[in-house]
């Protein structure tokens, strides 16, 4: 799937520039659709869901992100995934960055390298509980993305564990995670996905998600709508959200 947003990568940036403002669109492209889709690209919030054994699951897409004094766009981002077995699933991703500063010229580079594992040890079947560990990387490559401050110098692990259940006619994803971050402060990730089918084609979809670091203590919580419409062999996603400011707790 195309990734949403780096969830460390991109939203630690958006963190630190004050009141963003995000609109998503995004095309899969895949040899096969997980199980659990509620949740992951181009979503916040990862669900348990993994392509299968040797399917790939390539996702492309344009992402901005408008602020008040800039805008961040993937043009592409590029999101690549790959099962090995019936529950893991390789992942790697990463986006040509484009950021617009008025105080300076626009400027294009390469983002964080995202590599990352994800692990579906539990799985009571397609409406019963499923859980997930999908331990990634975040990582500046070898050029001058930080110093042109393209990306953030800080590098980061995040470990988190994604949840889904169905309960009736809705369905439900969970993500709860820790990031590890040198040359920074650590942080907190926290998603919710709700999901209905209102056709065997059209799914609707609503996200909360948070995210926030320790010391000092902060948060910027996300709404998210959106819809999937399946097209054989292909679906079209169209989320889009509002996101509050971050806010600060002394």
């Amino acid at each position: 799937m195309l990734s949403a947003v780096p969830i460390a990568k991109i939203k630690d940036s958006c963190m630190s520039l004050g009141m963003p403002l995000a609109f998503l669109a995004a095309l899969l492209v895949c040899s096969s659709l997980p199980a659990f889709a509620q949740g992951g690209p181009p979503y916040y919030t990862n669900d348990p869901g993994t392509p299968g054994h040797l399917n790939r699951e390539i996702n492309l897409g344009y992402i901005p992100f408008l602020y008040s004094n800039q805008s961040i766009s993937h043009t592409p981002d590029v999101d690549i995934n790959f099962g090995v077995g019936e529950r893991t699933q390789l992942t790697y991703e990463n986006a040509w960055l484009r950021v617009q500063n008025p105080s300076s010229t626009t400027a294009y580079g390469l983002g964080q390298s995202n590599p990352g594992v994800k692990w579906r040890f539990y799985d009571a079947g397609e409406s019963g509980l499923a859980i997930s560990v999908f331990p990634q990387l975040f990582l500046n490559n070898l050029d001058d993305a930080v110093r042109r401050r393209i990306t953030p110098a800080s590098d980061i692990f995040l470990l988190p564990a994604e949840f889904t259940k169905k309960f009736g006619p809705i369905d439900v994803d969970y993500e709860i995670g820790y990031q590890f971050v040198h040359k920074g402060p650590d942080g907190w990730i926290t998603g919710l996905v709700f999901g209905h089918d209102f056709t065997s084609k059209l799914e609707g979809e609503m996200e909360l998600y948070n995210q926030g670091t320790f010391y000092p203590s902060g948060n910027q919580p996300t709404i998210d709508f959106g819809a999937r419409y399946k097209i054989r062999p292909s679906t079209i996603l169209t989320p889009h959200g509002w996101t509050q400011p971050r806010s600060y707790a002394q």
